[in-house]
């Protein structure tokens, strides 16, 4: 129903009309009894008509309005008049996240504010056992004093069924084409079995499982994802090629749309939109705490692909780096053999790199040659040039011949066991370690921008994340 100005709900004059949506009409009123700027949102029939669907939601309303914070837009009452139920809430000058999508991606900088902010909320309302469930940009509003996060109304405690779905449900969706170059401010929004907007649904969502704090968690990941990307992490021509993509598919990274998206970045939001709960970040907190770290870090700044001109000076430059370490080398060996009886073992100091494959000796996914503790391997990194894959290669100082170490693909910045026997590594954003024979590979740590290990003798090994 649309109300003209004037109309009265309860204590609550009619001002404006401020916008419509799938879940009802928000008009800008006044308490006339306290004499402030309120905002109502007049519920659509399908809540309406159900008295039981009714209660629940009046009950959850009420403990929703417990909420207090700063980043949370707080539900003053809910009211009944005249067959029209609605929501009082608080009045927010500034324009809502999807209204600031339309033109482009975010700053660093303001996506990572924003995205703090968001944390925050989620945060409150998790420690008060309330999901949101319907986390979106159009649900952000950007003020002054920052974000503040909307539409908890349609929020639910923690453990309690939605009135309109059954246990292991799943939703209906429809094959009929979504709109053409939908725009960030009107996704699609399913009504009936859930609740929610299809674009930023969680897998077990759209699965017609319960909902927790891990699916806002997901929903903060789709969200981060646009500020940064300018675009949605999931689109499909049709409700089920949409939720298709988001049940089997992984977005596209951050940095392939943008360069100087730092890769602590990309992880966190990939981590954020793993299809799996248990392999999300578990709490809002954690999420704030990585956004917090990359804003202090000097990775914030990001950094550009290298031109290939640019890449190859630093190849060349990392050979001549090579050579003039072994002459180095050589020249100690001499000073040695001068002084001393002459070395049993051979060496050979010149490294070539694997056939059909080049050497990773600088970069951000590189690492350089690295000498076991009792001198008799060299362990490097390099890259596959048919398939592009990227391993560990072992290679023993009385030979020329190198060998993938099995286990370690993508691996970056190796270092040795203090007996040689084994190495530690980076890879997919963990702390690994791996035996020379392949095996008895171990996750040992989250290490989402590793640079280099040290592993001492006690097994302590020290790193930085």
């Amino acid at each position: 129903m649309t109300l003209n100005p004037g109309t009265k709900l309860g204590a609550y004059q009619i001002q404006s009309a401020v916008g419509a949506g799938g879940m009802g009409e928000v008009y800008r009123a006044v308490d006339t009894r306290l004499n402030r700027t309120v905002a109502i949102k007049v519920l659509p029939a399908h809540l309406c008509e159900n008295c039981e669907a009714r209660e629940r939601f009046e009950r959850e309303a009420r403990a929703i309005s417990a909420l207090n914070h700063a980043r949370i837009c707080t539900l003053y009452d809910v009211g009944h008049q005249d067959g029209t139920d609605f929501l009082i809430m608080e009045f927010l000058e500034g324009e809502s996240l999807a209204d600031r999508l339309r033109k482009g991606a975010l700053p660093l900088k303001e996506t990572l504010k924003i995205g703090t902010d968001v944390c925050e909320a989620l945060e409150a309302a998790h420690r008060h056992g309330i999901v949101h469930r319907d986390l979106k940009p159009g649900n952000v509003m950007l003020t002054p004093s920052g974000a503040k996060l909307m539409d908890f109304g349609l929020a639910k405690p923690l453990g309690v069924a939605a009135a309109s779905s059954r246990p292991g449900s799943a939703p209906s969706f429809t094959a009929v084409a979504t709109a053409i170059g939908s725009s960030p401010i009107s996704p699609l929004t399913s009504a009936g079995t859930v609740v929610g907007t299809i674009q930023y649904m969680s897998p077990e969502q759209l699965e017609g499982k319960e909902a927790d704090a891990r699916s806002d968690i997901f929903a903060l990941g789709s969200v981060l994802y646009e500020m940064a990307a300018g675009k949605r992490p999931f689109e499909g021509k049709s409700q089920i090629s949409l939720a298709s993509a988001i049940l089997e598919k992984d977005p596209e990274p951050i940095s392939a749309i943008k360069p100087m998206t730092p890769p602590a970045l990309d992880y966190t939001v990939n981590t954020c939109l793993q299809k799996n709960p248990d392999d999300r970040f578990q709490t809002a907190h954690d999420v704030k705490l990585q956004l917090q770290w990359i804003a202090t870090s000097s990775s914030s700044t990001g950094m550009k692909a290298m031109p290939a001109t640019v890449t190859a000076k630093r190849g060349h430059l990392a050979w001549i780096a090579a050579a003039a370490l072994a002459l180095v080398v050589i020249g100690l060996a001499a000073f040695s053999f001068t002084r001393a009886a002459p070395w049993t073992q051979v060496t050979r100091t010149m490294i070539n790199p694997p056939e059909k494959a080049a050497l990773n000796l600088a970069g951000d996914s590189a690492g350089p040659p690295i000498l076991s503790p009792d001198g008799k391997m060299l362990a490097f990194t390099a890259t596959r040039q048919d398939g592009g894959t990227t391993a560990i290669w072992v290679r023993p100082l009385d030979s020329l011949e190198a060998q993938p170490l099995q286990g370690s693909e993508n691996a970056i910045f190796p270092f040795w066991s203090p007996d040689s026997r084994a190495l530690g590594f980076f890879a997919d954003g963990k702390l690994k370690t791996i035996d020379l024979n392949g095996s008895s590979l171990q996750v040992i740590a989250d290490a989402p921008f590793g640079r280099g290990g040290a592993w001492g003798r006690d097994g302590v090994i020290l790193f930085a994340p």
